[in-house]
């Protein structure tokens, strides 16, 4: 099941930064799922990266959580961004935002 057109990622990569935002339209389940996802890769990695969601009081279809990794020397936030992806059973992200 591809959730592409559910929760929309978007992966930014910079020197020594990495940053994946999953946006959603308010869905309590989808919001569920991507939390859990996270603490999941958290605990099969070891990883803490910096977790902030930003939700829109205007517009319901802007509701979003971001992962990122900064000061990333060498690169290690990718497995961990790969593995909430596959565990949300999104094959592709949009382009650098």
């Amino acid at each position: 099941m591809d959730r592409c057109k559910e929760i929309e990622a978007h992966i930014r990569m910079e020197e020594r930064y990495q940053g994946l935002s999953l946006v959603f339209s308010h869905n309590d389940k989808a919001k569920a799922d991507i939390l859990t996802a996270i603490d999941e890769a958290k605990a099969e990695t070891g990883q803490t990266p910096f977790i902030f969601e930003k939700i829109s009081n205007d517009r319901k279809d802007l509701h979003a959580i971001y992962i990122e990794f900064r000061d990333d020397i060498h690169r290690e936030g990718g497995v961990f961004l790969t593995k909430v992806l596959k565990k949300l059973n999104i094959d592709k992200c949009e382009k650098d935002i």
